[in-house]
């Protein structure tokens, strides 16, 4: 009797013993196991919506996009068109023009006054200076701005961007090893820290604009440096902190500095809004930047003149640099391509949703019993089985 009690123990804990073993080795399945959690979002089953594109849907939204967009682009256009602007491409101002007066080739010039389709424009180029004379045919109100256009310059390069110091801009003498190395290698010259340093603030434009001149009346119309700037940007720039016997200019500066700064010298560099215009680099290689103002006077009509030092080298960039002379709105300056964008869609949406009214029209729906009549009646005859299935249906 005890034999047999002993014989159903062993064996009930045998049993127990693959039960353990068992429960553990799918524990250690479940564990193992990568499939995600048996819910609606991880495994996919949220509801969804998905809409069904039928011509009363369509063809009040294509009618709804072509009436935004139509109207703002010629508005846009309106007003971009009435823009007055002159510009002059003075790349090859030294090897086209010559000591006298000649005019300048219609492939770098581009204008548009509103009373007038003609202007006189002519250079001439002595010692390093392009003159160009210029006519306005009437009263242009201001405010009148004055631009320098770059093109093929890459400002949005990595590497270009980057290149500055934030800490020297803001005024402070940062130490010797402490200067950006983003700035290499504008970083030291002569032993000594190079302010400002990088390649933005060595690249700059230093070509000079001089205030044109009314050839009958010798009066200038001045262009201010002030206020070019975005108010955000002047109070970022600070006066440095440096011993001007610590700092040397940047190689590209070399011919506004030659002797090194003085005190005044880095106080003007802090409040010079055309650096400031300048160190804001450009996304596009092809840009222009604000380089004065008349916001009190209009531009009289008559005959111009204006002597542009030429210092900036564009050749080995393989770019071209102009001057731009323009009125502006509260769209920018004259670039036509925004209105030109919104009449686009406009008129796609126009030419599209005529395609689908017209097949809306004069195209049968397949659903309709009539055209399934008239798409089986040639096989009644050879295939029984399917006008059975017509009749059923």
């Amino acid at each position: 009797m005890f034999s047999t009690l002993r014989r159903r123990l062993q064996r009930s804990s045998e049993d127990d013993l693959d039960d353990i073993g068992q429960s553990t080795e799918s524990s250690s399945l479940r564990t193992k196991s990568r499939r995600p959690p048996n819910t609606a979002f991880r495994q996919q089953r949220l509801k969804s919506w998905q809409p069904i594109l039928v011509s009363k849907v369509v063809l009040p939204m294509l009618l709804v996009v072509a009436i935004i967009c139509i109207p703002i682009g010629i508005a846009f256009l309106l007003t971009t068109y009435n823009i007055q602007a002159l510009i002059v491409n003075y790349t090859h101002c030294n090897t086209t023009a010559t000591t006298d007066y000649s005019d300048v080739p219609s492939k770098y010039l581009d204008y548009h006054f509103k009373n007038s389709k003609n202007s006189t424009i002519k250079w001439k180029y002595d010692n390093d200076v392009c003159t160009v004379s210029f006519a306005i045919p009437s009263d242009i109100e201001g405010p009148v701005y004055l631009y320098y256009k770059l093109t093929n310059f890459y400002q949005n390069h990595r590497k270009y961007v980057e290149s500055y110091d934030w800490q020297q801009l803001r005024g402070k003498a940062v130490a010797y090893d402490d200067v950006e190395s983003d700035c290499s290698p504008m970083r030291y010259r002569d032993s000594k820290i190079i302010y400002p340093c990088g390649l933005v603030a060595n690249s700059m434009f230093n070509d000079t604009f001089a205030n044109p001149v009314n050839t009958e009346t010798d009066e200038e119309y001045e262009f201010s440096a002030k206020g070019i700037a975005w108010a955000s940007d002047l109070s970022l720039y600070k006066t440095s902190k440096y011993n001007v016997s610590e700092i040397v200019p940047p190689e590209g500066w070399l011919e506004k500095y030659p002797d090194g700064y003085t005190e005044e010298d880095l106080e003007n560099i802090a409040s010079d809004e055309r650096f400031m215009n300048w160190m804001k680099t450009a996304a596009l290689p092809s840009f222009m930047k604000l380089y004065g103002r008349n916001t009190t006077s209009s531009l009289q009509a008559g005959t111009y003149t204006m002597d542009i030092g030429c210092n900036y080298p564009v050749s080995i960039f393989g770019g071209t640099k102009s001057v731009v002379i323009s009125t502006s709105t509260i769209l920018g300056g004259r670039h036509m391509a925004i209105g030109i964008c919104y009449l686009i869609v406009g008129g796609i949406s126009v030419v599209f949703m005529l395609a689908f009214l017209v097949k809306q029209l004069f195209t049968r729906k397949q659903t309709d019993h009539s055209f399934l009549d008239g798409l089986n009646e040639s096989q009644s005859n050879t295939n029984p089985e399917i006008e059975t299935l017509r009749e059923v249906l």
